[in-house]
Parts: structure tokens; C-alpha cells; sequence
């Protein structure tokens, strides 16, 4: 199959596309991979430059300055965007669109479409801002994107049921969803001596990630985060105490991982997280936030906590308790196992042979 899939530049949708397009690749897939936001960073060029290199004509590439359907400065992001893939889809000969944005699924392609809803701000909005977002011609436009693209969608997915549910509530017009988790296989580069300390990534700048709870706890290891500190007006200050690197490339994310005891996750809405699914198969323990979605994910594989005292008292016991330690990383490099590359690549091509299937018929 010759697939077309879409991403984006800023968040978690990116290493979801590699994960994805790699191992459609391993398949037999060809795949052209578009890229929308901010144009791709060097590190993300490289990689793609990578596969390029790897699977030759089976795999392409553009990215394209286009804003994202959430940004402020979404008024051209459908026009703009849709005008490019379908010059793509027509220079690649693909087969069907795969969306990681909700506007395309009303592209007029003339292939099927699959749309994945990795977060949507209403849903954002009601675990971030007790659901209340004021009234603005933003935020109609991106209601209205949103609307029409899961409306022209021929299939919807989801990487857990939580994140297809919250879906529903926001925008009831759609396809049948399907739930696929993500996946990730990682090869954890060689690491140095595993510190006893607890390391977090994410978006720094997002309310989401509720990265500040950090400094209102006390911990006897040390605390490291990785990630952005500013995009679209977004932006966070700096955290005392608290060891703050920049966006750092896969690799160091990994090598992070490898040289860390814990992963804490911060956050109050995740619709999937696979920054702590990295970090246990890197062999760290998940302690994570008390939410719907990431129960679902880790069951009894994570330590939960509700607020920074029980968040404080967790990681004292880590660091007093050897043998708690060695328990709590086992059980969430197991459950990590789960949600491989594979699962992932079998369940999307299940929606894409379904869907395919369908318009044969129609």
C-alpha cells in the first residue's frame, strides 16, 4: 500500500509518525511523510533523511509551514495544508491519507482517509480549565476544522478509549471510532552509571504537562526535565532547583532514560504518553498522575499520586526502599512491552485494509 501519512513538528505526534512510518516500511508500505507547523527541526530532518537513505523510493518527505488547527494563527491551515498533500498524493500515487491533524480528513483526495485524534482542546479544556474556553473566532474556526474533518473522515482512531470518549463529547458527528494504542519499539542506547534520580520530558510551556508541580515537592533524588520551554505565546520560567535541559534529540531522551531510576509523569491530561512508555522500557519506574487515560494504559504497572504531598512521599520511598525501587522498575518495563511497534503498525493496518475494503464495495 502507498500511504500518505500526515504529522506535525511540536509534540509527541511526531515520534508517533516515525514509530508508525517505520514500521510500515518494515511492512512493504511506501510511505510519503508530510509535516505541518514549524518547519522541521535538524534533528527531525535527519531522521527522515535516515529512512530516506534506509528505504529509497519506498519513502519521501516535505514539511511545510503551515500552522496547526489548535495554533492562534489557523485562519490558512486547512487551505494552505490541503493544497499541499494533494499535490503530494498525486506525485506519490498514495493510495489513502492518514491524518494526524483533524482538518485533512475533509481534504478532497479521493482516496480514503483515516484521522487520529491524539488531543482536541475541548478536551483539553475540561482537564486543564474546568472546561472553560471563552467564546472567539478561534476557537469557532477550530471547532469548525475539527467538525469537518472528522465528518469527512472515512475511519476515526484513538490511542485509548478515554481520548475516543472525550471525542465524542466535543464533536458527536463522526465515524465510528476505533481504539489503537500507540506503540514504540526502542533500541536504548548504551548508558552510563543508573543515577537515582527522576527524570520527566514534555512541553514545558503546556498547562497539560503541569510540569510546575515539580517545584512545589520535596525530593530526596534529583529531578531532571527535558523539553521545550516556549511555542505559539506559550512559555515557562524557570523551575529552582530543578535541572532544566532543552529539547534534546531521541537519542538523549533515551541515553536520559537509561542514566534515570524514575520517570515521574505531571500530567493532568494525556491522552496516551510515550514519554513514559520510553522512559520503562528504558528501564525506569512510572510514577504517574491519577487519570483516566493513563490508568488505562498501566494499570497496576505505575505508582499513582494524586498531588505533590503524595507525589513527595512516593519518591522518598523510592529512594529509601532498594527493593521497592527494583519492584516498581520491573513491573513497568513489563507492562511497557505491551504497546510495541508491531501491535501498533497491525492495528492500523486492520483500519486501513477495513476502510479500503469499504470503498471497494461502494
Amino acid at each position: 500500500m502507498r500511504l500518505l501519512i500526515t504529522t506535525d513538528t511540536v509534540g509527541g505526534v511526531w515520534r508517533f509518525a516515525l514509530e508508525l512510518t517505520q514500521g510500515l516500511l518494515e511492512t512493504g508500505d511506501a510511505v510519503a511523510l508530510a509535516s505541518f507547523g514549524r518547519r522541521m527541526s535538524t534533528i527531525q530532518r535527519e531522521e527522515c533523511d535516515r529512512l530516506k537513505i534506509a528505504w529509497g523510493e519506498f519513502f519521501a518527505y516535505s514539511d511545510f509551514e503551515v500552522p496547526l488547527e489548535w495554533m492562534q494563527d489557523n485562519e490558512c491551515c486547512f487551505s494552505d495544508g490541503a493544497a499541499a498533500l494533494l499535490q503530494m498524493a498525486h506525485g506519490f500515487g498514495a493510495q489513502l491519507l492518514h491524518s494526524n491533524q483533524f482538518c485533512y480528513g475533509a481534504a478532497e483526495a479521493g482516496i480514503p482517509k483515516v484521522v487520529t485524534a491524539h488531543s482536541d482542546v475541548l478536551s483539553w479544556a475540561r482537564a486543564c480549565k474546568s472546561g472553560e474556553l471563552k467564546r472567539s473566532s478561534w476557537l469557532e474556526r477550530y471547532c469548525s476544522l475539527v467538525d469537518r474533518g472528522l465528518r469527512g473522515a472515512d475511519a476515526v482512531t484513538a490511542p485509548t478509549a478515554w481520548m475516543l470518549n472525550e471525542l465524542g463529547k466535543s464533536f458527536p458527528r463522526r465515524p465510528e471510532g476505533t481504539v489503537v494504542p500507540n506503540g514504540r519499539t526502542v533500541v536504548a542506547p548504551p548508558a552510563g552509571v543508573r543515577r537515582l534520580q527522576a527524570a520527566t520530558v514534555g512541553r514545558l510551556w503546556d498547562e497539560a504537562k503541569d510540569i510546575a508541580l515539580l517545584a512545589k515537592i520535596t525530593s530526596p533524588m534529583p529531578l531532571v526535565i527535558a523539553g521545550e520551554t516556549e511555542c505559539d505565546g506559550g512559555y515557562v520560567a524557570p523551575l529552582a532547583g530543578i535541572s532544566i535541559h532543552g529539547v534534546l534529540s531521541d537519542l538523549e531522551v533515551l541515553r536520559l532514560f537509561g542514566e534515570s531510576a524514575v520517570y515521574v509523569c505531571t500530567s493532568k491530561y494525556e491522552p496516551f504518553g510515550l514519554a513514559p512508555l520510553e522512559a520503562a522500557l528504558c528501564g525506569c519506574a512510572v510514577v504517574a498522575r491519577d487519570i483516566e487515560s493513563l490508568r488505562e494504559i498501566w494499570e497496576d504497572a505505575a505508582l499513582w499520586f494524586k498531588n505533590e504531598e503524595e507525589l513527595s512521599t512516593i519518591l522518598t520511598r523510592l529512594f529509601n526502599d532498594e527493593q521497592l525501587l527494583h519492584n516498581a522498575r520491573y513491573k513497568s518495563g513489563e507492562r511497557a512491552k505491551k504497546f510495541s511497534r508491531d501491535r501498533m503498525v497491525h492495528g492500523y493496518r486492520a483500519v486501513y485494509a477495513g476502510i479500503k475494503e469499504m470503498s471497494s464495495v461502494a
